[in-house]
């Protein structure tokens, strides 16, 4: 509505209309007929365009222009939003133009966020057409409000009515895909499945060929010997879901940097949000190659404030969309850790202090740890030393662990018609978190630059 709400009479506009003014006016104390003939043309002009737009504009005003963005929207896609509902006659030297404009809460909107970046695109409507496309991209995951709505402008950028109803959207944008190595999961890793059956419904069963996931008590040995491959029995009742994942995905940071714990007046850095996208992404990818593996596994999700329970695709699609605002949590004491005896995956980012302290209540549980670290972390250096003969030697071993660091570039924002709030790029350097206590640890790197 506060778009709708502006002057009709653009920037441009209004420096053309007080030149004109002036001119005419000088011109009258001057009696210069060469000047009043320009400036009143220039008004006269103005005065028609003025006339014919705000007379369409009221006609447009029941038109109903909608904004339809790619499903899902994942950041730096480069799709495209499609705009239909423009097939109104538009007069001559006039264009129908559809703006976006609304608010971009990367990594989702938290309780301590700041106020997002603001957001503008546009694009001009050809004559005649019914239907446009509009770039829309970020470069992020996160949740966008916005409005769509439509205006009618002079093709000499001196006017802009409004005109249809705007239509207003929430998006969820997810994080741009990233890839690695594939997780192998044994199937007595998971946790079973325990469902109650009477014994006369153990016979009903069928056979298919064994998958990753399955009970080896399942196993047909007989009918596996027979034709060299192994079978598994399957009951009707069963849904074949016997193992389960479970994942703890840690969105938590301190309210302060480097372990300060007083609170924050504002947002987190960009840094600090471009670390948890890329912990999301390596979530997604974790449980999406899982999927594909077998669909013989329950994922089980825990996270700040909120729990899953994923079995089927159309769960998986439904926590990509819930995932999309998941922002940081402040810190909490954790009293009760996960209890089982099958493998805990965890995903996590530097900015996560209370970590290492997690990870030693785990123990003795066999833990694989995921973790998002910034770039200056890739290269380690260690020193050893070794005594021999009364003398000293001192090693420096540069150790450099691998993968490249995903980079987020601000200009993308920009590019985008997004703006960064000054917030986001005031906060210092995230710095690597030293994690020793988990049994496997996968780390990828994520750097902001200009």
């Amino acid at each position: 509505m506060e778009a709708r709400s502006r002057l009709v009479l653009t920037p441009f506009g209004c420096i053309v209309l007080i030149t004109a003014l002036f001119l005419l006016i000088r011109s009258l104390f001057n009696r210069n007929s060469y000047e009043i003939v320009i400036a009143a043309s220039v008004l006269f002009l103005l005065l028609v365009l003025f006339i014919i737009g705000l007379w369409k504009s009221k006609k447009l005003k029941t038109m109903e222009p909608g904004w339809k963005p790619p499903f899902p929207m994942t950041a730096n896609a480069g799709e495209e939003t499609k705009i239909t509902g423009l097939d109104a006659a538009v007069p001559l030297f006039f264009r129908l133009h559809f703006f976006i404009k609304g608010r971009f809460f990367p990594c989702g909107k938290s309780s301590f966020s700041a106020g997002g970046c603001r957001v503008f695109v546009e694009t001009s409507v050809r004559r005649n057409d019914s239907a446009s496309s509009l770039p829309f991209n970020f470069p992020v995951s996160g949740i966008f409000y916005g409005d769509g709505f439509c205006r009618l402008n002079d093709m000499f950028g001196f006017f802009s009515f409004p005109c249809g109803q705007p239509q207003q959207k929430t998006v969820n944008v997810r994080s741009s895909p990233c890839y690695g190595k594939k997780t192998h999961i044994n199937a007595q890793t998971g946790a079973e499945d325990k469902r109650n059956k009477p014994a006369s419904d153990i016979e009903r069963y069928h056979m298919r060929e064994y998958t990753p996931g399955d009970r080896f008590r399942d196993i047909n040995w007989k009918s596996s010997d027979k034709i060299d491959t192994l079978i598994t029995r399957i009951s009707t009742d069963n849904q074949e879901k016997i193992s389960r994942i479970e994942i703890c995905f840690r969105n938590f940071a301190y309210s302060g940097n480097n372990g300060e714990t007083k609170k924050r007046e504002k947002s987190f850095s960009l840094e600090e949000l471009w670390l948890l996208d890329r912990a999301k992404a390596q979530l997604m990818y974790f449980i999406r190659s899982l999927m594909e593996q077998s669909s013989a596994f329950i994922f089980d999700v825990r996270a700040a404030g909120r729990n899953w329970e994923i079995e089927n695709p159309n769960d998986l699609d439904a926590f990509f969309e819930e995932l999309c605002g998941l922002s940081f949590f402040p810190p909490q004491n954790e009293t009760e850790v996960p209890q089982g005896s099958g493998d805990m995956y965890v995903f996590s980012t530097a900015c996560d202090f209370a970590l290492p302290s997690f990870l030693i209540a785990c123990n003795p549980r066999p833990v694989t740890l995921f973790i998002a670290q910034p770039a200056q972390s890739r290269t380690a250096s260690s020193i050893q030393l070794k005594v021999k003969n009364e003398n000293t030697k001192i090693k420096i071993d540069e150790q450099k662990t691998r993968g490249e660091a995903e980079i987020l570039s601000i200009g993308d924002f920009f590019s985008n018609g997004c703006t960064v709030s000054p917030s986001l790029l005031s906060r210092g350097k995230v710095k690597p978190l030293n994690v020793r206590s988990a049994g496997k640890t996968e780390m990828f790197y994520a750097e902001v630059k200009l």
